[in-house]
This record gives structure tokens, sequence and C-alpha cells, in this order.
């Protein structure tokens, strides 16, 4: 099976979602069968790469209230994040265009390290305070993904895979998906947010029911050994097709 993940690498609940989800994953009996494969979402496209004030009063401005309860939210989301065993730092974060960023997850997948390259880059947004913008930031996360450092380097100079980004959002605007993160399992469930990992557990679950039912295997004959409401079907008793005898 199959789990597709719309995300952004600036999205606190993307990285709190993954961790939930891999959570709900372990717990999965089925987990090796499973794939996940993260897509390209951008919250804000036409932010700026440099961006001169912090979260904080990012947040104040956005939504119109005090710099003290913007903190007191991003307090809140990192104690969120410590349940799932992150170290979310806000006061130190660096704001900025993720599109770069996400040209460099596709480099990744190209030689099947989109996992790997995602991980870092939402542990250097939001753990580390790295900026994710800026190209040498994003080359210095390729070689430690295992990828070619100077090959990153010309990928990201020369705009290549800007275009599979732009796939992967139209393809999400597509799905109507209009936040994240978002969960698509098999092309048929969809998961909306971070949600708790029994949630993930139940839908996997419910899949893989789906995607693998039960035939009951036909033998030719009629059933016996076999116990119902109204009796057991007894193999070699009476006229050979099993008798039913009454309990």
């Amino acid at each position: 099976m199959q789990i597709e993940v719309w995300s952004d690498f600036a999205c606190p609940f993307c990285y709190i979602g993954k961790r939930r989800l891999e959570a709900g994953l372990e717990r999965f009996a089925h987990k090796q069968h499973i794939d996940v494969v993260y897509r390209s979402f951008e919250l804000a496209p036409d932010a700026d790469v440099h961006i001169p004030h912090d979260v904080h009063d990012m947040l104040a401005s956005k939504y119109g209230m005090t710099r003290e309860k913007a903190i007191e939210m991003n307090a809140n989301l990192s104690e969120q994040a410590a349940q799932v065993g992150l170290d979310f730092r806000f006061d130190t974060l660096v704001l900025t265009n993720t599109f770069d960023a996400h040209r460099l997850s596709h480099f990744g997948a190209h030689y099947g390290k989109r996992s790997e390259v995602t991980e870092l880059l939402l542990r250097a947004y939001f753990s580390d305070s790295k900026h994710l913008g800026d190209h040498a930031t994003l080359v210095d996360i390729a070689e430690e993904a295992g990828l070619d450092r100077e090959e990153a380097a010309e990928a990201l100079k020369s705009g290549r895979f800007a275009d599979a980004v732009r796939a992967e959002e139209q393809e999400a605007n597509e799905l109507g998906v209009r936040g994240v993160p978002f969960y698509v399992i098999n092309r048929k469930y969809a998961v909306s947010g971070a949600q708790p990992p029994e949630v993930f557990l139940q839908v996997l679950e419910q899949a893989w029911e789906d995607a693998n039912p039960i035939q009951l295997v036909n033998t030719g004959s009629a059933p016996a050994g076999v116990c119902t409401d109204d009796g057991c079907a007894i193999d070699g008793v009476g006229d050979g097709d099993g008798e039913k005898p009454r309990g």
C-alpha cells in the first residue's frame, strides 16, 4: 500500500504529524508492505527568501494578535512537539521561502533519498535554526543524506525539479488539499491534519482489508467440521454430506 503525504517544511504540524504517522505504522501488522511517499506543498509560495522579522511577529501580524499571544501559541506547539520527541526552537527559527527546499527533496527522490532529505529538512528548520532558502545550507543537507554535494549544488543553481514541485502542488489542488499535512492512502482514503497514531492505525487497517479481502477456498465438497448457530456439521456422519445434530 502507498501513503502519499503532502506537506511543507515550514509547517510545524507536518513534522509532528510525521512522528504520529510513524508511531501508527509501528503498530501496524503489515508495516513492511507500506510505502510512504512525500509530496510538495507550499504554505506561503509568495514568501521572500530573506525575511527580516521572526515567526512570533509573523503570526502576530497574520492573525491580528499580540506578540505575547503568538509566543504563547508557539510554546504550546513546542510542547506538542516534545510529546513526540521533537525539539522545536521558535525563538531562533529562520523564516524563508521553501520552494528550493522542495526542489532538493525531488533531487533526493531521483536517487531514492526523498524520505531522508525530508526528515533532514524538517529537523534543520524547526530544531537546528537553519536557513532553508540558502543554497549552501541545502547542499549541506544533501551531503548529509548521502547525495553528491556538487551535483546538488548544480541542480539548485540550474532550477532543476521546479516543474516536479509545481506538478505535485497542482495535483494537491486537484485533490482538494487546502491544508497540510494531508495523507492519501491508496488513493482511496484521506486523513487531514496531524492526527493521533490511533487514527492512522485505524485507517491503515481499513485500507488493508479493502486491498486484501479474505477469500474462501472452494474445496468442491460440502462443508464439514463447521459449527453454526444451527449446530455442527460432522464429517463422516449421516449421508456423507455431514449431519447437523440438534443442540
